[in-house]
């Protein structure tokens, strides 16, 4: 299965090489080639980033929802495959929820997908920004799931600007459930982050994510998080763009606004770049 999925990606790509380079080598030519063409920021834990790129992320999250502790083991991450120039596709497992109380039942929530295109961009020496359009959807949930009562799509525009050590991130979307609107609703997601390179290994950023609810039982209701993160990066001596590396993550969303169903969500990643 994982190499048809290769030989699928290596088809789309149109890469030349494919025909001689083993299918690793292929994978591994591509994060490096992105660097010619886009900046090198470190993606945020909450929202998506601008740029296109290639990782496996291991992802923890320990919320309270309204005073029950949820473990989600997944948190909505996967595997993020670059396919073309201007093309990523991203494949999330569904995520599994251990609810800490007597009431709320364990379970899976919904598996995913993601296309994200490259607008625009430009690496350091042309301009050290990336504008990508992002559609992702969350298929039909399982019986325990934990998340929401449909499939729904989230259409978005992610962008970024970097200035040497220090980058502004962006995105801004729809939360679009495909039924039951009149139990769940819809939202309008913004996202920004303000990141700081401070070493060769290390990053910190604070994100603020707001929510936004139309319709359904929320109908008007705002929720807003800040969440401080720091990243480090392993790799060995010698790394080359086109060498795997490691980054182990840690942040905290933290509730800002009078209204919210979750707070204090500690989350613990760990990522490998292939």
């Amino acid at each position: 299965m994982f190499t048809l999925a290769l030989a699928s990606v290596c088809a789309a790509s149109g890469l030349s090489a494919c025909a001689q380079d083993s299918f690793y080598q292929t994978l591994r030519s591509n994060n490096a080639s992105m660097t010619e063409v886009q900046p090198t920021w470190m993606g945020p834990l909450i929202q998506s980033d601008g740029r296109l790129g290639q990782s496996v992320r291991f992802s923890v999250s320990n919320a309270d929802f309204g005073g029950t502790r949820t473990l989600n083991y997944g948190n909505g991450k996967g595997i993020s495959m670059i396919v073309d120039r201007r093309f990523q596709i991203d494949l999330d497992p569904p995520s599994y929820f251990r609810n800490h109380s007597a009431t709320a039942k364990d379970g899976f929530g919904n598996a995913g997908t993601q296309v994200k295109w490259r607008i625009k961009s430009g690496n350091a020496d042309h301009g050290n920004y990336a504008v990508s359009a992002v559609l992702y959807h969350a298929f039909a949930p399982r019986v325990e799931q934990n998340l929401m009562l449909t499939s729904y799509y989230c259409p978005s525009i992610a962008a970024g600007k970097a200035f040497g050590r220090f980058a502004m991130l962006g995105t801004v979307g729809g939360l679009l459930p495909t039924g039951k609107i009149a139990q769940q609703g819809r939202a309008i997601e913004w996202n920004s982050t303000a990141q700081m390179h401070v070493s060769k290994y290390a990053w910190v950023d604070v994100e603020d994510n707001s929510i936004f609810f139309h319709a359904g039982p929320l109908d008007g209701k705002t929720q807003n998080m800040i969440t401080p993160a720091a990243f480090y990066m392993i790799r060995r001596m010698e790394w080359k763009p086109q060498h795997a590396s490691i980054v182990f993550a840690t942040g905290i969303q933290i509730a800002t606004s009078g209204y919210h169903f979750v707070n204090h969500n500690l989350i613990t990643e760990m990522r490998l770049i292939y």
